[in-house]
């Protein structure tokens, strides 16, 4: 369904596309294993292209954030001990726009992560520091979570893996240093200390 995108978009005369995919959509995981057929569809199309491939957003921590601070709690189905590449997806988005609106991204794949390597304990610590709280970094159980089995492979993988890249390409592209996670958790703090 996805790659039809692409056929309907080089038979309607598109002439650019900017892919947001996936960081490593080689692995055989659920959701990462999607985006390698729309990544092929485009190198074949004849299009103007840039493929953008962002590690995990910073965002996700934003709808477990008045949770978390509330419990004490950072909670995620996977190791806490794994390091992950996270990135701001305001700045994949500015990287998607530089790739609409100038032609030096074309005929590029771009893997999209801010700086650090991070573990839940690491974030932990950044959310205690913000907000004072102690907060401690524990793993959840899948199999109490009735989630599918694509999803609890992806979990199996990231308890000994990870998710690992670095900023160099993403600096690159903004042509400045990207944000920091950190930063993002004071400005969610500061979000829900107004309310």
């Amino acid at each position: 369904m996805r790659t039809l995108v692409i056929g309907a978009a080089v038979e309607a005369g598109i002439r650019r596309v900017v892919f947001s995919s996936v960081i490593h959509p080689g692995l055989s995981l659920i959701n990462h294993r999607a985006k390698g057929p729309v990544e092929e569809a485009i190198y074949d199309s004849g299009m103007e292209y840039a493929v953008l491939q962002p590690a995990l957003f910073f965002q996700n921590f934003a709808g477990a954030w008045g949770p978390t601070v509330a419990s004490g709690v950072l909670a995620e189905p996977w190791s806490a001990e794994t390091r992950f590449s996270r990135v701001d997806y305001r700045d994949v988005a500015e990287a998607a726009a530089i790739a609409l609106t100038e032609d030096r991204l074309l005929g590029g794949t771009y893997e999209l992560a801010a700086p650090g390597l991070h573990n839940r304990h690491d974030v932990a610590a950044m959310i205690g520091r913000i907000t004072g709280r102690d907060i401690r970094a524990v793993r959840s159980d899948p199999a109490r979570m009735n989630v599918p089995e694509g999803l609890r492979a992806m979990f199996a993988h990231y308890d000994h893996a990870g998710l690992v890249s670095n900023p160099l390409t993403l600096t690159a592209v903004l042509g400045r240093e990207p944000r920091m996670l950190e930063e993002y958790l004071n400005e969610l703090n500061r979000a829900d200390t107004r309310e």
